[in-house]
């Protein structure tokens, strides 16, 4: 229902983009530290992961299941129950004392705050009038994107001044306070006896937890030569086939309906959505990496200097809400997706002598375009679709963010890690004890070639220089994935978001 009284709807918004943030924050907020848990439960690098992933699993798999969930629940009820559900397991995760607590913990949380993120799109879709919905999906946005950006800054705080289970307490004052507000503001929806496919569900489970699972270990168990990551990927695409196949016999009782891609507009923005977040998690995953391992940056250094992007998206973001009606979709997707390619490919200029500005400005023009990205996107999602699937609609939306997000992380982790390797083995073949190079480099050190001592200096040496190719090639890869965004803008229906009497266009 559209909500007149602006100060009521300004009170709905920021209590539904409160919730939303707690839950975006908790995607990214515990990669930093992820390194100071190990020691607490007992845990190597490999296992530790399993934090992060047990959460993008649980919270993928269940997003789709908003709208069900809302109709029978009713649109408030449904939010508090998520809110309660996730600071409960939020404070279970800061209290967990082993590896397989956590990760059960872990399961929960993303389960519970599935909803938060679909949730708050859907009702600020549905409080906002249409000639509006520009400027709610730039608030929205803020929340979407800032929040990935403010995770690593606000875990490496926390980790750095309290410890680990901070990450997770800081939660209940915020969970608290989003509780309190969505009791007292945010309206009620009549409930509706509504049926779901569970076997569907179960499909679902089955594909996107078997995508995971090849993502996640694939590199560390040798991809497609091992047998376990060749079944768990036939499971995972049978599971898709299989859901698919299970939703177009089920029509309105499926899962999720597919008939929401029947609009073009939808469509194409969730799989411009896809590529985006491709490109954008997997160079936000490798840049923590960086300025930590390679350039020596303290924690909280590295999430201080992420920070820009965070605050060019938001500026962005505004402008964009403010544009769209003007000018429409696809110019501003183009500009955004412009200025991503750019800051994303200046990143493959930096060198171990970079200074701090060299860092910060591309950051800068990355999140300057996130925000010229997604609100037009976000926009043209639900600029046709009726205002009864915009729940469901979200769910499935959010689902095709998660699944781009855990694609750009594996990829570009695999490909810094493949293209490091090769770099070695290229220029390590060259460091042998009758190269006239390395008997000179030692000439007048203590140390003769050909020693144990000196091939571990000459490892040391090297390693870096080999992490650094790595890395680059890396940045190469998810820059030019940025550009197979730009066909895609042209899917979208010309005059989505552009209209002179400030009615959002529908064609």
């Amino acid at each position: 229902m559209v909500i007149q009284n602006k100060r009521t709807r300004l009170l709905i918004t920021g209590v539904v983009m409160l919730a939303a943030i707690m839950q975006i924050v908790d995607t990214t907020i515990v990669v930093v530290a992820q390194p100071h848990m190990e020691g607490s439960l007992g845990a190597n690098p490999d296992q530790i992961s399993w934090v992060l992933t047990s959460y993008l699993i649980s919270s993928g798999i269940f997003m789709p299941l908003t709208g069900f969930l809302t109709d029978r629940l009713g649109q408030r009820f449904y939010l508090l129950l998520s809110i309660t559900g996730f600071v409960i397991a939020s404070m279970l995760c800061g209290m967990a004392t082993s590896l397989d607590e956590i990760v059960l913990f872990r399961l929960i949380q993303g389960v519970a705050g599935a909803g938060l993120v679909p949730s708050a799109q859907s009702i600020l879709v549905s409080i906002y009038p249409e000639e509006e919905r520009g400027h709610a999906m730039a608030i929205f946005g803020v929340g979407a994107m800032v929040g990935p950006v403010l995770g690593p800054t606000l875990g490496g705080y926390l980790t750095q001044v309290f410890n680990w289970r901070w990450v997770f307490f800081v939660n209940l004052p915020v969970g608290v306070l989003a509780f309190m507000g969505a009791w007292m503001f945010v309206p009620e929806t009549d409930r509706h006896e509504r049926r779901t496919d569970w076997i569907g569900f179960a499909f679902l489970a089955l594909a996107v937890s078997c995508m995971q699972f090849v993502l996640d270990r694939g590199q560390q168990d040798g991809w497609f030569n091992s047998h376990t990551i060749q079944v768990a990927a036939i499971l995972s695409i049978l599971g898709y086939v299989c859901l698919i196949i299970r939703n177009m016999e089920m029509g309105a009782g499926a899962i999720f309906r597919l008939s929401v891609f029947r609009d073009r507009n939808f469509a194409s923005s969730c799989l411009l959505l896809a590529v985006f977040m491709f490109s954008m998690y997997g160079a936000l995953d490798l840049q923590p990496i960086m300025l930590e391992s390679l350039l020596n940056y303290p924690t909280l250094t590295a999430g201080l200097a992420l920070a820009p992007r965070g605050i060019a998206a938001m500026i962005s973001m505004f402008l964009a809400g403010r544009l769209i009606t003007r000018v429409g979709v696809r110019p501003l997707v183009i500009f955004g997706l412009t200025c991503v390619f750019f800051g994303t490919f200046a990143t493959t200029w930096y060198t171990p002598q970079i200074p701090l500005w060299w860092v910060i400005w591309p950051i800068l023009v990355q999140g300057f375009g996130l925000g010229m990205v997604f609100v037009p996107i976000a926009t043209a999602a639900f600029a046709t679709l009726p205002p009864s699937q915009s729940a469901e609609a979200a769910g499935v939306r959010q689902l095709a963010r998660t699944i781009g997000s855990s694609i750009g992380v594996a990829i570009s982790s695999a490909i810094m890690t493949r293209e490091g390797q090769e770099a070695w083995n290229q220029m390590g073949g060259h460091l042998t004890p009758f190269s006239p190079a390395v008997t000179h480099f030692f000439h007048h050190m203590p140390v003769q070639a050909g020693t144990p001592l000196a091939g571990a200096l000459l490892a040391h040496i090297l390693g870096p220089q080999t992490n650094w190719r790595g890395m680059l090639d890396a940045f190469y890869m998810m820059a030019m994935s940025t550009l197979l965004g730009f066909p895609l803008v042209f899917l979208l229906g010309k005059h989505v978001g552009k209209t002179p009497k400030g009615r959002v266009a529908t064609e």
